[in-house]
């Protein structure tokens, strides 16, 4: 079965939306302020591991430029990120014999940290990095690629022991804006309107060794690596199995607890044990799901509204929308004008 765009493709991990929060909290931001009629928690960011939906960022990613009349907020947020941000990639990164290894690393391990696109590395005069995202990332996409390219350079200073805005091109996917003389403080050249994301550098810099380098460290993170991907890919707890039966059946959302306990081979009343230990429920899964892939629908597509309700496994339209309503405090008609202007 293809992946579905609204979440496998469109998700990243809960460091960076936690970083863009602790960001609002030191400018003087109240958490409520924060997060008042968001989906998103700041108990759900901050006290469980869950990758963090495309829609939930580009919320909060809103809100906080709302809060703080900074649309440049992305690059604040990136130029205050640390290496050790990035877990064990970071790490493997760092310990790298040069910049253009630790590139390499970044693209073959990108899915511990995201999947909202793919990295594709360009060697020659110019060691180029291009983000090509597997969904258009919208009004958050100025937001997210300031973050990720300043946090980059932020590790890639780090790494090199040099200043490298002097040495670095960007071409950015979004309109010259207003205020891109802030993006200097990145790159000595910009280019705006570009078709996708891309960082270039000069390759003797690439190449040029890493202050930290440390090949029994890399070895050692390289393992860790390997190890958290294949946990990743595996799905690591119930909860992952549990959303990935969901989303990949046939019958769509609507799956019911029984089935898919007889589907991982557990009775009814294990499953909810075991899910329950992991401090979650079959239902609170489900409706995650099935909000996000509404959402996804309503903001993206012009499909009716009763069709989106059986989209999402509710047979009756009445029955979603009082569903929608206690998810997002709006009803699905009311969410889709917010995000879709001009739709029914």
């Amino acid at each position: 079965m293809p992946p579905v765009p609204w979440l496998t493709q469109a998700a990243l991990h809960p460091v960076y939306p936690r970083l863009l929060c602790a960001e609002l909290e030191r400018q003087g931001h109240s958490r409520q302020a924060i997060f008042e009629g968001l989906t998103l928690s700041w108990e759900t960011l901050h006290l469980g591991n869950q990758f963090v939906s495309a829609n939930d960022m580009r919320a909060l990613a809103l809100r906080g430029m709302q809060l703080t009349q900074c649309p440049w907020l992305g690059l604040e947020v990136g130029f205050k990120t640390q290496a050790a941000a990035h877990g064990v990639l970071g790490a493997a990164m760092m310990a790298s014999p040069n910049l253009a290894h630790a590139v390499v690393l970044l693209k073959q391990f990108a899915r511990l940290r995201q999947n909202l696109a793919d990295i594709v590395i360009d060697t020659g005069e110019l060691h180029t990095i291009e983000l090509v995202p597997h969904t258009p990332l919208g009004d958050m996409a100025e937001y997210l690629y300031g973050q990720l390219v300043a946090g980059l350079l932020q590790l890639f200073s780090t790494l090199t022991g040099r200043e490298l805005q002097a040495h670095l091109q960007v071409q950015w996917p979004f309109a010259r804006p207003p205020w891109h003389t802030q993006y200097q403080r990145v790159a000595a050249s910009n280019e705006f309107d570009a078709p996708t994301l891309r960082v270039s550098i000069q390759a003797d810099i690439a190449q040029a060794p890493s202050l930290a380098a440390d090949p029994s460290a890399l070895a050692m993170h390289l393992r860790e690596c390997e190890l958290a991907l294949h946990r990743v890919c595996a799905g690591e707890t119930l909860r992952d199995r549990v959303r990935v039966l969901l989303e990949n059946s046939p019958q769509g959302l609507g799956q019911t607890l029984n089935e898919v306990a007889q589907q991982l081979h557990l009775t009814p009343r294990t499953l909810m044990r075991k899910l329950a230990a992991e401090h979650t429920s079959f239902q609170a899964i489900a409706d995650e799901l099935r909000r996000q892939k509404a959402q996804w629908l309503l903001a993206n597509t012009d499909t009716p509204v009763d069709q989106v309700a059986l989209a999402v496994g509710f047979q009756d339209p009445s029955n979603f929308s009082r569903s929608f309503k206690r998810w997002c405090a709006q009803t699905p008609k009311t969410y889709r004008q917010q995000h879709r202007p001009g739709q029914p």
